[in-house]
């Protein structure tokens, strides 16, 4: 089993700042991918930003340049820096990652932290 626990999620202004952190833990053997996805009210999910083992990153188009998505390999952690926070990055965010286990190959997501910008 994989659990991915977040946190830092919030209420913040809008330009504000706010990091959010996942840590995977369980029968890991390793992971491929990290990322996260959020889903809006009343939207549909969608990819934040990924990263691999080696550090290649994809963001999403709408927060390219306000966020950043880094990686503690040896900690199994992935963390997503929000600059710039507008209101429409209102959403459950939640932590995703790609692991390999003795079962095989799969994906695992975390239970989504709330993170809330006013304007």
């Amino acid at each position: 089993q994989v659990q991915l626990v977040e946190s830092g999620g919030g209420l913040v202004q809008a330009g504000d700042s706010l990091t959010l952190t996942c840590a995977a833990s369980g029968s890991i053997l390793s992971i491929i991918t990290m990322g996260w996805d959020r889903q809006p009210p009343g939207k549909q999910r969608e990819l934040v930003a990924i990263i691999t083992t080696g550090g290649l990153t994809n963001y999403t188009e709408s927060v390219k340049g306000r966020f950043t998505i880094s990686r503690d390999n040896a900690k199994n952690t992935v963390y997503l820096q929000m600059n710039s926070l507008k209101p429409e990055d209102t959403a459950v965010y939640y932590c995703n990652a790609v692991v390999k286990t003795s079962a095989g190959l799969r994906p695992y997501w975390g239970q989504g932290t709330q993170v809330t910008v006013s304007s």
